[in-house]
C-alpha cells in the first residue's frame, strides 16, 4: 500500500507515522499519507513564511507563467489523478450527466487556467491637477487553505490558485479522508514553484485547528461544516486573520405550475443527486406546486430506480458510494426520521448490503418545512420534494433556513423565474440549472452558508489587501 508524502519546503517528508485512506466502495484501505504532528505544521508555515518575499516580489507575467504550468501538469497526470480521486471519495470516473472525477479534475484544469490570467493592475480613482490616487492590490502573506472531502482536489485548486495569483504563499491541509490526490498534486508542484510556496500537512482536525490558529498564518480559506467554520472563525478572532468561508448548503429549488415534468425531472435528478448529492451547492430541497406535484414525484421516483449504481472504477456506474461511514449513517438517521414524521419514501431509503458506503438513491414525499431531512443538511442521495400551494408560499418555504448558498427556479417563462429567484435569500441564484459555477462568476453564500466569495476578479480580491497611495501633484 503506497504512502503519499507531505511536501514542506519542496521537500517530500514521512512523520513516521500514517493514516490510512478508505476506499469507500471497498470499505478497506486503499494508501496511507502521514500523520503531521504540530512540528510540522510550525515547519510548514515557516517555509511559507520565507518563501513569501521572493515570491511576492516576483513579477505578475512570471508567477501566471507558473501557473499555467500547473494547469499544465494537472493535464498530463489526468489518468493517475482521476484514479486517485475515484479510489478515495468513491465518485465515478465519469458518472451521472459526465459528474464524476473526470469533471473534478477538468475543472480543476480550468479553474487554474482561467485565474492565472485574472488581472490585478492598480485601479485609478483620481487623476487631476491635484492628485492621483491609485488603489493597489497587495498579497496578504501566508494562507491557510482546509480543503473538504467531497471536491478534495478541485476545492484545493479553488483555493490555492488564487492565492498564488495574487502573491501568497499557501499550507494546505486536505481532508484526512481524501488526502491523496491532493499530496500527490502538491509534489507535482515542486517541478514548478520555488521551494516553500506550496506546501502540504496530512493529518486530522487537530492539524487543521494548529493550521488555522497558527500565529504566521495571515489568512484562511475553509470550505466544510457551518459548525467547524464557525470554530475557525473564533480562532481566527485572536489576530484577525481575514477569512473566506464557503459553508454548509441547504439549497432550494422552486419548480414553477406548467413545467415539462419529463424533461425538468430529468434535469432536477442530475443537479440533486451527482457526486450523490455531496456538493455544498447540489439541489437539497425541493418545492412543487399542487398541479405537478405527483408527476414530478413518479418521474423522480422512475429516475432513483434506474440509476446504475456501483464502484467509481467500473465505467458503466453512474453514482458511487457515499465517501465515509459517518455521512452514511447521517443519510440513514435522517430517512428513518422521515419515515417516521409522516414522510412516503417512495424509492430506496435504505443502505445497500454488503461492502462499502453505499446508499440507494430515494426521494421522499410528505415532508414540508419542519422535518428533519427538509431542515438540515442531507449530503447524501435523499430528496424531500416538497408540495406548495402558491408561489409566495413556495418563497417562503425556501427561505426559512439558516443557509443560503444557492437557489434555482425552474420554469419556461424566464422573467417571471428571474423575479422569483431575485427574492431567494442565497448567494446565487440559477434559472434552469441548479450548482453550475465557473471560475470567472463569484460564487458564495449568505446567511449561515459563509463569508467572502471565490472565483473571478472578486474572488482573486479576497487574497489581497487594498493600499491606497495619493500622490499629490502640487
Amino acid at each position: 500500500m503506497k504512502t503519499y508524502p507531505m511536501t514542506i519546503n519542496g521537500k517530500a517528508i514521512d512523520t513516521g507515522r500514517t493514516l490510512d485512506v478508505i476506499n469507500p466502495a471497498l470499505g478497506r484501505p486503499f494508501a496511507a499519507v502521514p500523520a503531521a504532528r504540530p512540528q510540522d505544521v510550525d515547519a510548514a508555515v515557516a517555509a511559507a513564511r520565507a518563501a513569501f518575499p521572493a515570491w511576492r516580489a516576483t513579477p505578475h507575467a512570471a508567477r501566471q507563467a507558473m501557473l499555467h504550468a500547473l494547469g499544465g501538469a494537472l493535464e498530463a497526470n489526468m489518468p493517475e489523478l482521476m484514479d486517485l480521486i475515484t479510489r478515495e471519495t468513491g465518485k465515478p470516473l465519469q458518472g451521472l450527466n459526465n459528474v464524476g472525477s473526470g469533471m473534478e479534475l477538468g475543472g480543476a484544469i480550468a479553474w487554474t487556467h482561467v485565474t492565472a490570467d485574472l488581472p490585478l493592475e492598480p485601479e485609478v480613482i483620481q487623476d487631476n491637477d491635484q492628485a492621483r490616487i491609485e488603489v493597489h492590490r497587495k498579497p496578504l502573506g501566508v494562507v491557510a487553505s482546509i480543503t473538504p472531502w467531497n471536491w478534495p482536489l478541485m476545492i484545493a485548486i479553488w483555493h490555492i490558485i488564487p492565492a498564488l495569483r495574487a502573491g501568497n504563499t499557501v499550507v494546505l491541509k486536505p481532508s484526512e479522508y481524501t488526502p491523496v490526490a491532493t499530496a500527490r498534486f502538491v509534489e507535482l508542484a515542486q517541478a514548478v514553484l520555488p521551494p516553500g510556496v506550496l506546501n502540504v500537512v496530512t493529518g486530522g482536525g487537530d492539524i487543521g485547528a494548529a493550521l488555522a490558529g497558527h500565529a504566521d498564518v495571515n489568512k484562511i480559506v475553509f470550505t466544510g461544516s457551518t459548525r467547524t467554520g464557525k470554530r475557525i472563525m473564533e480562532g481566527a478572532a485572536a489576530s484577525l486573520k481575514r477569512l473566506t468561508l464557503e459553508l454548509g448548503g441547504n439549497d432550494a429549488g422552486i419548480v414553477l405550475p406548467g413545467a415539462d415534468v419529463p424533461a425538468v425531472a430529468a434535469r432536477l435528478f442530475g443537479v440533486a443527486f451527482h457526486n450523490n448529492g455531496q456538493t455544498c451547492a447540489c439541489l437539497k430541497r425541493l418545492y412543487v406546486h399542487d398541479s405537478q406535484y405527483e408527476a414530478i414525484c413518479n418521474e423522480l421516483v422512475r429516475l432513483a430506480r434506474a440509476v446504475r449504481v456501483g464502484d467509481g472504477l467500473d465505467p458503466q456506474t453512474e453514482l458511487g458510494p457515499l465517501q465515509n461511514r459517518a455521512q452514511l449513517d447521517v443519510v440513514g438517521t435522517l430517512a428513518a426520521d422521515a419515515a417516521a414524521h409522516g414522510g412516503r419514501i417512495l424509492s430506496g431509503g435504505k443502505a445497500r448490503a454488503g461492502q462499502g458506503y453505499f446508499f440507494e438513491p430515494t426521494i421522499v414525499a410528505g415532508l414540508s418545512n419542519g422535518a428533519r431531512l427538509v431542515d438540515e443538511e442531507q449530503f447524501g442521495p435523499i430528496l424531500p420534494v416538497i408540495r406548495y400551494s402558491d408561489v409566495e408560499q413556495a418563497i417562503a418555504l425556501a427561505n426559512d433556513n439558516p443557509n443560503g448558498l444557492g437557489g434555482s427556479v425552474w420554469s419556461s417563462d424566464l422573467q417571471l423565474a428571474a423575479a422569483v429567484g431575485k427574492r431567494l435569500e442565497c448567494g446565487t441564484v440559477w434559472i434552469n440549472e441548479h450548482g453550475a459555477v465557473q471560475p470567472d462568476a463569484p460564487f458564495g453564500g449568505v446567511k449561515q452558508s459563509g463569508i467572502g466569495v471565490e472565483f473571478g476578479r472578486h474572488g482573486l480580491e479576497e487574497f489581497t489587501a487594498i493600499q491606497t497611495v495619493k500622490i499629490m501633484k502640487h
